[in-house]
């Protein structure tokens, strides 16, 4: 069975695991070795992709996706 593709890039996917475990934007970009403002866009952008209000409804989303598990 071919693998569906996923909405999200590698690193919106690590950026929303991250959120998932609870981090802040600043321990994020501190463990992903970007700046706080590179995972705010990467947050937007998949905000923005969704069309979902904030990050909690995004996590939600991907989560209903199976884009995200717990």
């Amino acid at each position: 069975m071919a693998r569906r593709t996923s909405i999200l890039t590698k690193r919106e996917k690590e950026v929303f695991n991250l959120l998932l475990k609870d981090k802040t934007t600043k321990e994020i970009a501190s463990e992903l070795f970007i700046s706080e403002k590179t995972v705010r866009n990467h947050i937007s952008n998949v905000i923005q992709k969704l069309g979902v209000k904030g990050r909690s409804q995004a996590i939600v989303e991907l989560l209903r996706l199976e884009e995200l598990s717990l």
